[in-house]
């Protein structure tokens, strides 16, 4: 997106550009429009000198809650006001600024409390607004204007933005993120979307751009989640604290510590001019957009407000726009709400052309799409406890066509053993095989049991480093046949069994063929079955993948569906990774919803 300046509002007198009043749930009260020009003060070179130098006509107290990175700025201002004498008609203006995060207080304003405790709310962003407003149930709100903003970018150590090629090459968000797969020195953090606006706002940046790339959107989104996850921290405090606190090479190359974050660029500048010799961010910010912190000024619908208390609120919203606010509001990092930054704070920041530092923000998604993309990041990182049950029987030595002479087995496992690569060591992953009389007169044999991928044994191998072993050895048993509903059945009831609770459970199923062992359980009697193991509180859906043209997909889906699973069928079996990851976030979403 091209870099140019945005237009500067006209400014009422003392500099405060005029409010943009964008409504949420109610219109501004006539008490608050009529304020607009009740506060009585004089302007004198920029500044805000009150008529009276003392407050023989009382005080209006209001109180204010802010996120914790404007909080700072704000109490200054109300403290200078209240030193100066700063009236709100004829009384002194009294604010209490508290920190509190924002996602805490949409929390709590969801919930449309009797007393919230504060009569104006500036958090971070108007994505928390559109939280407590989406479902009409929570605290009418009023966002009057924006005081603020701050474009959240990528920032990187020095070593990576030079390996990167900063500041001359520009990258998209997805290009971010795809170096960061693959870097070995290049772990790239972010708060939790759930929790944190830079996060759930770098997250939305990212999928759009991979869908803007093309490709399987789904399943790169999931994989990029599952990637990002393992780096993420609670708040934009915790994850800025993940950075290395010296430049030492043992804090740098500490696994522990990230060398990359989705970050504010007020973070970042409060990062790089602390002056305490930890290591500085350079910024990136990405060609295809970046989206803005907005810090919304919030007006709560109390009916129990006083005309001079609803006038104050106004006046202190007035105050937070008058050039002498602007500036120390810039000092400490933030853009002003509308105009170009100070080019001093982009440089502190760690931001230098020709990164398009200037270039306009894309606009903030919708409420609903955010609540959606925050579920989808959930449900994606939530650690899976997944059965893998691969067939084995003869038809899996099938050539496939254009692969040099590899089977279906060959490529399955290939698959496979891509899929596992996008899952962390707290995800547990097991693997059975089946085919007829596979273990005495059984159809099904557990290779290895289901565990985290992370834990070790008393050889020091992991779990991942087990089933990569086991996966590349599975071969196709000459002369077995398709032992199809058995192994459903046995391996659902030893997933119910040892279900694992605070985890996604599922068995996923892969074959090539129909049920082929004449003295095993009928689909009638095996659907009824899993009907009946089934527990809406504790759900396991079964995932059967149908690979190739002689799979039973009716079968596959009956069996599926008894479980509140689905099948999906593939062509090629080299198309089982991107199935799977997509089959395993939709069965996640359906169980998510299920379970209320």
């Amino acid at each position: 997106m091209g870099r140019h300046r945005i237009p500067v509002e006209p400014r009422e007198a003392g500099g405060a550009p005029r409010p943009r009043v964008r409504r949420r749930t109610i219109a501004v009260t006539t008490s608050f429009v009529l304020a607009m020009g009740a506060g009585t003060f004089v302007v004198l070179r920029g500044g805000l000198l009150p008529l009276s130098g003392h407050c023989a006509e009382g005080v209006v107290k209001i109180a204010v809650a802010a996120s914790p990175d404007i909080a700072p700025a704000l109490t200054t201002i109300a403290q200078q006001a209240r030193a100066t004498g700063v009236k709100t008609d004829g009384r002194c203006l009294d604010v209490t600024v508290t920190s509190r995060a924002s996602a805490d207080v949409a929390d709590a304003l969801g919930k449309a409390p009797t007393h919230p405790g504060f009569q104006v709310w500036i958090p971070d962003s108007s994505v928390w607004l559109d939280q407590v407003t989406i479902g009409g149930r929570g605290t009418p709100l009023s966002s009057m204007t924006s005081i603020a903003r701050s474009p959240v970018v990528v920032g990187t150590l020095q070593a990576q933005a030079k390996g990167l090629g900063w500041p001359a090459k520009a990258y998209t968000w997805a290009d971010l993120t795809t170096a960061a797969g693959e870097k070995s020195n290049f772990r790239l953090g972010t708060a939790d979307p759930a929790r944190s606006a830079t996060g759930l706002l770098g997250f939305t940046m990212i999928t759009s751009s991979i869908g803007r790339r093309g490709g399987d959107v789904d399943t790169e989104s999931a994989a990029a989640a599952k990637m990002l996850a393992q780096y993420t921290a609670p708040g934009d405090a915790q994850i800025v604290a993940t950075l290395p606190n010296d430049g030492s090479t043992a804090e740098l190359e500490n696994p522990q510590r990230n060398q990359a974050l989705v970050i504010s660029e007020q973070a970042a500048f409060v990062r790089n001019t602390a002056g305490d010799g930890r290591p500085g961010l350079k910024l990136f910010y990405p060609k295809d957009g970046t989206v803005d912190l907005d810090y919304p000024y919030a007006a709560l619908d109390d009916d129990t407000l006083s005309t001079d208390q609803s006038r104050a609120v106004s006046r202190f919203m007035s105050l937070l726009g008058s050039d002498e606010s602007v500036r120390l509001l810039s000092a400490r990092g933030f853009r002003p709400a509308t105009g170009a930054p100070d080019p001093a704070l982009v440089v502190g920041a760690g931001g230098q052309e020709p990164q398009p530092v200037g270039a306009e923000p894309v606009p903030v998604p919708t409420g609903q799409a955010l609540q959606q993309l925050r579920v989808m990041w959930q449900i994606t990182v939530q650690s899976a406890r997944i059965t893998t049950v691969v067939d084995v029987s003869g038809s899996m030595a099938a050539p496939v066509p254009g692969t040099e002479g590899k089977t279906r087995l060959d490529v399955t496992k290939g698959s496979l053993l891509q899929a596992l690569t996008q899952f962390t060591p707290e995800d547990e992953v097991g693997l059975w095989r089946f085919s007829t009389r596979l273990d005495g007169s059984r159809d099904y044999q557990k290779i290895v049991e289901t565990a985290r991928l992370g834990v070790r044994t008393a050889q020091g191998t992991t779990q991942r480093d087990r089933l990569t072993g086991a996966f590349g050895a599975l071969q196709p048993v000459e002369g077995g046949a398709t032992g199809l509903y058995d192994t459903t059945l046995a391996v659902y009831q030893d997933a119910r069994k040892s279900f694992a609770a605070g985890k996604f459970n599922t068995v996923v199923v892969l074959t090539d063929g129909a049920n082929e062992d004449p003295g095993s359980i009928s689909l009638d009697a095996l659907t009824a079955k899993l009907k009946a193991l089934g527990d809406t509180a504790h759900p396991v859906p079964l995932i059967v993948i149908a690979v190739g043209p002689d799979a039973d997909k009716s079968a596959c889906d009956r069996m599926a569906r008894a479980t509140g699973g689905a099948a999906y069928r593939v062509t090629d079996p080299a198309q089982i990774q991107a199935v799977l990851f997509k089959a395993v976030v939709a069965a996640a979403a359906s169980a998510a919803a299920a379970t209320g």
